[in-house]
C-alpha cells in the first residue's frame, strides 16, 4: 500500500544501522541507502528530544543535491536518564558503566525522524519509558562479552538476550527503542505520498 503510493518517489534511507535498514524492508518499501559522514556534536543546552531532532536535522543537511522526487529519511536515538544523554560507549568501562547506571531504573529513550525533501522537512521524535531489573554484576559482564553494545545508545539492545532478561516495563514503542517510532514514519511516510 504504501510502496504504491510511493512509487513516484525516490525514498533515500541515510542509516548505517542494520535495525533500521531491515525496518524498511519489512515495511516492504523500495529504498536506497545513502551514507555521508557527519560530525555528531550537539549543543550543550539541548534536552531530550531537542537533541535527537537536531541531530537528525544535522544528518539531514549534508545532502545538498536532493532532487524534486527524493525523500530523504535520516533519524537520531538517545537513551536520555538522569538529564543526561547516553550516547553509543566507546569501551568496554563506558558500556559497563553506562548499564550499571540503568539497573534497577528507568530511562527514556528517544528517537527523531527527518523528512527532508527538495521542498521542505518534517520532523518528528517518540519517547518510550524503559525499566530495567536489578542487574548483577555477571548479568552486565556477561552481555558485553557476548554481544556488541558498542554500536547502541545507552550501551545495550532491547531486541537481544539482554532486552529479554532485563527489561521490566515499557512505556511506548518498542520499536522505537530499536530506533525507529514506525508507527509514526508510516504516517508520515504516507502524508509526504499525497
Amino acid at each position: 500500500m504504501l510502496k504504491e503510493k510511493l512509487k513516484n518517489h525516490n525514498l533515500i534511507l541515510a542509516s548505517s544501522s542494520p535495525r533500521r535498514q531491515q525496518f524498511f524492508k519489512e515495511l516492504d518499501l523500495d529504498f536506497t541507502i545513502q551514507l555521508k559522514p557527519v560530525d555528531e556534536t550537539f549543543p550543550d543546552h539541548l534536552q531530550g528530544a531537542e537533541i535527537t531532532d537536531y541531530l537528525a536535522k544535522l544528518k539531514a543537511a549534508a545532502f545538498t543535491d536532493l532532487q524534486a522526487t527524493d525523500i530523504l529519511v535520516t533519524s537520531d536515538t538517545i537513551v536520555w536518564f538522569n538529564g543526561v544523554s547516553l550516547n553509543k560507549p566507546e569501551d568496554r568501562d563506558e558500556a559497563y558503566a553506562m548499564i550499571a547506571a540503568l539497573s534497577g531504573n528507568s530511562h527514556q529513550v528517544i528517537t527523531s525522524v527527518a523528512f527532508t525533501t527538495k521542498e521542505g522537512q518534517t520532523v518528528i521524535n517518540d519517547t518510550t519509558t524503559v525499566t530495567f531489573k536489578e542487574l548483577t554484576e555477571e548479568e552486565i559482564n556477561y552481555y558485553i562479552d557476548n554481544y556488541q553494545p558498542y554500536d547502541k545508545a545507552g550501551g545495550y539492545g532491547v531486541q537481544e538476550w539482554f532486552g529479554y532478561i532485563a527489561v521490566t516495563s515499557l512505556e511506548g514503542s518498542y520499536f522505537n527503542v530499536m530506533g525507529m517510532p514506525l508507527h509514526k514514519v508510516y504516517e508520515t511516510l504516507m502524508q509526504l505520498a499525497e
